[in-house]
């Protein structure tokens, strides 16, 4: 209820639907009733976007609380104030200025807002900077399971072609070793003894061993004898 029919009378005549005009005038007068002295309104006003003339200033100036304590919201009582540590951060211009005045600023609900936004600034950059690092690691682990693979397919490979050549080259190792050792001219030597002497040999193919023997026998006689 009102005291002062002033009041009413100024309340009663207000526009239901102000236009953007009002709102701006209203919010300003607002603004001069929070300040402290006319400096720290023309700052108010500014980081609110509203004029700064000084026209509007000196029709402002009536609203300031005499005490020079700005109205709050916060029943709070001064000494619970939360004391945050306020962390440098690296900020655009505006955003930095805007914080160094609300820390700077005489009433402690705007300082202590000033102090949970820059620590919460500074929690958000080093979540920030954990999930990059986090993720740079995953993308190393990634890159060295891609290159250990391609490793253990080109030792399957390699192990695959020694095997296959050493299959390939085995029979030919087998047959190699099971022949007499000797030429083609010592092949042809023996059949003809053996014929000589009655044994049957063919013209083409292995020599049968037990003619080889008779052969080596024989001439290993004929060698003692000679001797």
């Amino acid at each position: 209820m009102f005291t002062d029919w002033s009041e009413a009378l100024e309340a009663e005549s207000l526009p239901l639907n102000p236009n953007a005009a009002q709102q701006l005038a209203a919010a300003a007068r607002v603004t001069a009733r929070s300040s402290h002295d006319k400096d720290d309104l023309g700052l108010l006003l500014d980081v609110l976007g509203l004029t700064t003339d000084p026209d509007t200033l000196t029709a402002l100036l009536p609203l300031i609380p005499e005490t020079g304590d700005a109205p709050t919201m916060t029943t709070t009582p001064a000494t619970e104030a939360i004391d945050v540590p306020v962390t440098p951060l690296t900020f655009s211009n505006p955003v930095q200025e805007l914080l160094d005045w609300a820390t700077a600023h005489p009433a402690t609900a705007v300082r202590n807002r000033a102090n949970r936004i820059t620590a919460d600034l500074a929690e958000l950059t080093e979540r920030r900077d954990t999930e990059a690092a986090q993720r740079e690691a995953e993308e190393k682990v990634a890159r060295a399971k891609a290159e250990l693979e391609r490793a253990q397919e080109e030792l399957r490979t390699v192990k695959a072609n020694t095997r296959t050549t050493a299959t390939s080259t085995a029979p030919h190792a087998a047959r190699t070793g099971s022949g007499s050792g000797r030429t083609r001219e010592e092949l042809a030597a023996i059949r003809s003894w053996a014929r000589e002497n009655g044994h049957q040999v063919a013209d083409q193919g292995m020599v049968p061993k037990r003619i080889q023997e008779a052969y080596d026998a024989a001439h290993q006689a004929t060698a003692r004898k000679t001797g």
